[in-house]
């Protein structure tokens, strides 16, 4: 009998994240097809089958979709088709399952989304293409976190002025 792992999810206009915890994952099978349909299946370090299948909220470019295996979780980042923000990751509208939640380390919000890098986090190595060069996706990620931070900084700074 499989299982299903916890999997996170954030979205950007043009592409979506989804991390699932896995660690130390054999045998990762990923697939990705236009219609919107992403199915993912691997054996954990103790033999036991985990997997799970979605139909995701709209269509995909199955040749833009990119997968990481790490030693605690895998990465896919998902082209969108159309860029456009979701109302949703899945295309049905009842309640998703209860492994599906939203990723609030990689969660972007449609207006923190910036064309201007700001530079790459830790994750850098995470999405490099086949020539070693990495991706500016990483780049997204700091720039929101990075916006969160400093607005929070001046919540902080203007408290402690008496503003």
């Amino acid at each position: 009998m499989s299982r299903h792992p916890e999997v996170l999810w954030a979205q950007r206009s043009d592409k979506v994240y989804l991390t699932i915890a896995l660690p130390d994952a054999k045998d990762v099978s990923v697939k990705c097809e236009q219609r919107g349909f992403f199915s993912f299946s691997a054996t954990s370090a103790q033999g036991e089958s985990f997997d799970f299948s979605l139909e995701l909220f709209g269509s995909i470019l199955p040749e833009g979709c990119r997968t990481k295996t790490g030693l605690r979780n895998i990465i896919s980042l998902i082209q969108k088709e159309e860029k456009g923000w979701w109302k949703r990751l899945l295309k049905s509208e009842e309640k998703p399952a209860p492994y599906l939640k939203v990723d609030w380390n990689k969660w972007c919000d449609e207006d923190e989304e910036s064309g201007s890098e700001v530079g790459l986090d830790g994750d850098a190595a995470l999405y490099e293409d086949g020539d070693g060069e990495s991706s500016d996706d990483e780049g997204m990620l700091l720039h929101c976190r990075s916006s969160r931070s400093r607005e929070g900084e001046r919540q902080v700074t203007n408290k402690a002025r008496g503003k």
